[in-house]
C-alpha cells in the first residue's frame, strides 16, 4: 500500500471516529462502520476491475478486524486475479482457519494450488469441498484438472462427467474437445 493510500485510509478513519463520537457510538458500533465502509469501497473498486485498490482496501479492513471474513475472502480473490496465488492461498487458508466449513475458501484455495501446480493439495481441497457441498460444479471441474494433471485421465473423465451434469459450461467444453473419448 502506497503512502497517499495510506494517508486516505487514515483520514478516512479519523473522519468516520469524530463522526461516530458525535453520534455517541461505541467503539465496536464506530470500527465496523469504518471497516464497512473500507469494505463496500473495496467492493466497488473489485467490480470496476481496480483489483490491485480493492486489494488495499481489503487489506485494510483485516488490519482493523482480523476476523473479517469477507475482506480475506476478496484478498485471496484480489491475489488469484492479480496472479499472486501463493498470498492467494495465505488468504483462502485464513478464511478456513476462521471458518472451517468456507465450501467455497477450499475451492478457489484449490484452484491457487492448481496454478502453483500444486495438484495433490489442490485435489485434496476439493474433495474436502465436495464433502460440504457434494453438487458443487466448480469443484468437480477444478478437481478434474488435478486428476488430468496428475496422469489420472478415467478419474478427470468422471469428474467433468459430473460437473457436466452440473452445469459446468467449462466441463462441456473439455468434453466437446474429446479428450475423454
Amino acid at each position: 500500500m502506497n503512502l497517499l493510500n495510506k494517508q486516505r485510509i487514515l483520514l478516512l478513519i479519523l473522519t468516520m471516529a469524530t463522526s461516530f463520537a458525535v453520534n455517541g457510538q461505541t467503539e465496536s458500533e464506530q470500527l465496523k462502520g469504518v471497516t464497512d465502509s473500507l469494505f463496500n469501497q473495496g467492493r466497488i473498486k473489485f467490480n470496476n476491475g481496480k483489483f490491485e485498490e480493492a486489494l488495499n482496501d481489503f487489506r485494510a479492513v483485516v488490519k482493523l478486524d482480523a476476523s473479517h471474513v469477507n475482506a480475506l475472502l476478496q484478498c485471496g480473490f484480489c491475489n488469484a486475479i492479480l496472479k499472486n496465488y501463493n498470498e492467494a492461498v495465505t488468504d483462502f487458508s485464513g478464511v478456513i482457519a476462521l471458518q472451517p466449513e468456507h465450501e467455497w475458501a477450499y475451492v478457489s484455495r484449490g484452484s491457487a494450488y492448481n496454478k502453483l501446480e500444486q495438484y495433490e493439495k489442490a485435489m485434496d481441497d476439493f474433495n474436502v469441498a465436495l464433502k460440504l457441498k457434494p453438487d458443487d460444479a466448480e469443484a468437480y471441474n477444478n478437481r478434474g484438472f488435478s486428476k488430468k494433471m496428475l496422469g489420472d485421465k478415467t478419474g478427470a473423465c468422471e469428474d467433468w462427467n459430473k460437473s457436466k451434469k452440473l452445469g459446468n459450461e467449462e466441463a462441456k467444453i473439455i468434453l466437446k474437445n474429446n479428450y475423454c473419448k
